[in-house]
């Protein structure tokens, strides 16, 4: 257990990789013009945009280190690559009230889960259920640790970040149906788990925002629905062709053969229906009556403009959308909060803006309740 009452994540990390950590730290606060000295190149500029400095400059450190995919050259390997690099970007981890590893149920068994809640909680504070990134194939509950941290201090919520299974072990739609599963578990436990039962929230980042979509439009119209949804960069599109893939599908921290292996691994080799509402979110034939939706994006992302044509569908389908493109940032930002100060204010914006979409759902959601009371 930490100070903090927390739970330390699993494989802490090695000298090497703190001492890698630290000159990362003290590099990235140097000024700009030294870190592109550095990096040995200019950052990238398109569509007016300019990458972070220090994002290329880890861009280009990673480069030089890492020659293969997210998936490769196993996924085994995949995996522990993702962990190892989580830890390389871990400083010390934002404090929170308490932190508990909890099982809630799954659909084919019990799913691993962790329970943030904010510091100094007066009251039964509202819930996010967070489902975490990494293609349906390499992330968990110790990849995202930080992140939800940084969710739950500076939005004060509570965080429910679940393990949902993976493939190819478990491919489509086993993510689907344990987030599914989980989402109807958070409901009627979160009362006896301290948590405000009226204003509770599903959320995720990258194939994790695809399942909180996925989720949402399941449960919408419905009194299932989300009180509102938070999708950082979601894959809600494998099938169009956008100009963010072409722009971006190589050379950054998501590649389009990452694209590609996730897709392959999480079909199971099988073709099924890529227009599947539960595998593309934009194609659903009912858009209309979904949760506030908070959508963040990354100027310099492969999933950029899938996520904003999400948003504009949504949009246009009369829901309550926020869109925040962030220009100068990549695929995975938020994982790069201790080594980029850009990522980290960046988190901490999209946690309190997110905050305030709660709360507007929580009063409306009460205002409704008064009138039909």
């Amino acid at each position: 257990m930490s100070a903090d009452g927390s739970a330390e994540p699993r494989d802490r990390p090695r000298l090497g990789e703190r001492m890698e950590r630290a000159i990362g730290w003290l590099l990235l606060r140097l000024p700009r013009r030294v870190l592109v000295a550095l990096a040995g190149s200019a950052p990238l500029e398109v569509d007016g945009q300019r990458l972070d400095a220090g994002i290329h400059l880890l861009r280009v450190a990673r480069a030089r280190r890492v020659r293969f995919g997210l998936t490769e050259p196993t996924i085994a390997a995949g995996r522990a690559r993702y962990r190892r690099d989580a830890r390389a970007f871990i400083g010390p981890r934002t404090r929170v009230g308490s932190v508990r590893d909890l099982t809630v149920a799954g659909a084919a068994g019990p799913l691993g889960a962790r329970l943030y809640r904010p510091p100094g909680a007066s009251v039964d504070p509202p819930l996010l259920v967070y489902l975490h990134g990494g293609g349906f194939v390499i992330g968990d509950l110790d990849t995202h640790d930080e992140p939800c941290r940084v969710l739950c201090r500076h939005a004060r919520i509570a965080v429910l970040s679940v393990a949902y299974r993976v493939a190819p072990e478990h491919p489509f739609p086993a993510a689907v149906d344990d987030a599914l599963a989980a989402w109807r578990w958070a409901r009627p436990n979160a009362a006896p788990l301290g948590i405000d039962p009226s204003c509770i929230a599903i959320g995720g980042d990258s194939a994790g925002g695809n399942l909180a979509a996925v989720v949402s439009l399941v449960t919408a119209r419905t009194d299932e629905a989300p009180a509102a949804q938070l999708l950082i960069y979601p894959a809600v599109d494998p099938v169009t062709a956008r100009r963010s893939r072409e722009l971006f599908g190589e050379g950054l921290f998501l590649t389009m053969r990452d694209v590609t292996a996730f897709a392959r691994a999480y079909s199971g080799g099988q073709r099924g229906d890529v227009k599947d509402p539960r595998v593309a979110p934009i194609f659903a034939a009912e858009l209309h009556g979904l949760p506030p939706v908070l959508v963040i994006t990354a100027g310099f992302d492969v999933l950029r403009d899938e996520g904003e044509a999400y948003a504009a569908a949504l949009e246009a389908a009369g829901n309550v959308v926020r869109l925040h493109r962030l220009p100068s940032l990549t695929h995975g930002f938020i994982h790069m909060t201790d080594v980029s100060p850009a990522a980290r204010r960046a988190l901490r914006d999209v946690a309190i803006e997110f905050r305030a979409i709660m709360d507007g759902a929580a009063s409306k959601a009460g205002n409704r309740q008064g009138v039909t009371g």
